[in-house]
């Protein structure tokens, strides 16, 4: 059931053009910025879109002008979260392509105050579908009182995702269409 979930949510979000993915991905940056959450926090953690996620470049372009922004660098199979003061200082890692820094600018995981997690699927209860390598599960747990927000377009919201018992859930889901607050 997960692979086919993971597979019917990845064909649809891959079938779409890159003017629609940048036109819900505004939309979801303008809700997310709009959130108490968002502004109550002075550090925020993105992660770095690629293909054809939610559009976050614009997001932290935005955010560095007003918050401390975070982005995770992939070491030895974990995330470590890394400060970046230019987005134009990312460049693609070796191993996903994915924009990460060149060099970690280490920062406390106590302060962190929100983490925008990515996913292939999500259900209302804040559970979800991610790449299966279990890189974000392992960070969220070193970072327990942060508020986790998960980032993704309407059609990746499902009824329910299977779960497993290392699973972290996000706390809200921002989509283009609305804001999904997550039974705990």
């Amino acid at each position: 059931m997960k692979n086919l979930l993971k597979e019917e949510a990845l064909n649809k979000r891959n079938s779409l053009a890159k003017e629609e993915i940048l036109e819900k991905s505004k939309k979801i940056g303008n809700l997310l910025l709009s959130l108490s959450q968002f502004k109550k926090s002075k550090t925020i953690m993105f992660f770095v879109s690629f293909s054809s996620e939610i559009y976050t470049h614009d997001m932290i372009r935005q955010a560095l002008k007003l918050k401390t922004v975070v982005v995770p660098k992939v070491v030895h199979h974990e995330i470590e979260p890394s400060v970046i003061i230019d987005f134009d200082n990312l460049i693609p890692s070796r191993k996903f392509g994915i924009l990460e820094p060149i060099e970690i600018m280490n920062i406390a995981y106590k302060n962190i105050g929100l983490v925008l997690v990515p996913g292939i699927a999500f259900d209302k209860e804040g559970h979800r579908i991610g790449y299966s390598f279990g890189y974000y599960d392992k960070f969220l747990k070193k970072v327990p009182k942060a508020v986790k927000i998960g980032l993704c377009f309407d059609f990746q919201v499902v009824e329910k995702v299977p779960r497993e018992e290392h699973d972290v859930p996000v706390d809200f889901i921002v989509t283009e269409e609305r804001v999904i607050e997550c039974r705990k």
